[in-house]
């Protein structure tokens, strides 16, 4: 996601939102998968790599792919190892975290319009 300013904050908060997306898309995944025989829920990582190029003080234009990982969850007897309880917790979560993203890509543009608009 391009939000058109290439300053470090701005490109942090579009690499989250973006990871966030990520996730919000692989939950719905698992969660429209629950009753599918042999299916592995997967999950999405992308805020190690995003902290890992920060400590490093490097923030590629592209941001850092969020990392897809195998779900270690039990298994059931139909082989599908989706936990809906789990899920369904992520799915708030990640629905909170992405607001709270887009609350601070508001904020941002609304700083720059301020300090814009005193010269």
């Amino acid at each position: 996601m391009s939000l058109g300013m290439p300053d470090a904050v701005t490109s942090v908060l579009a690499t989250a939102l973006d990871g966030l997306a990520t996730r919000q898309s692989v939950i719905a995944d698992n969660i429209a998968n629950v009753d599918t025989p042999d299916f592995r829920a997967t999950s999405v990582d992308f805020e190690s790599s995003l902290s890992a190029a920060l400590q490093r003080g490097e923030m590629p234009s592209s941001g850092v792919t969020p990392f897809e990982q195998p779900s270690n969850a039990p298994v059931g007897e139909d082989g599908n190892n989706v936990d809906l309880r789990k899920e369904s917790l992520s799915a708030v979560q990640t629905q909170f975290q992405y607001q709270m993203m887009t609350r601070a890509v508001s904020e941002r543009f609304a700083l720059v319009n301020t300090a814009a608009g005193a010269f």
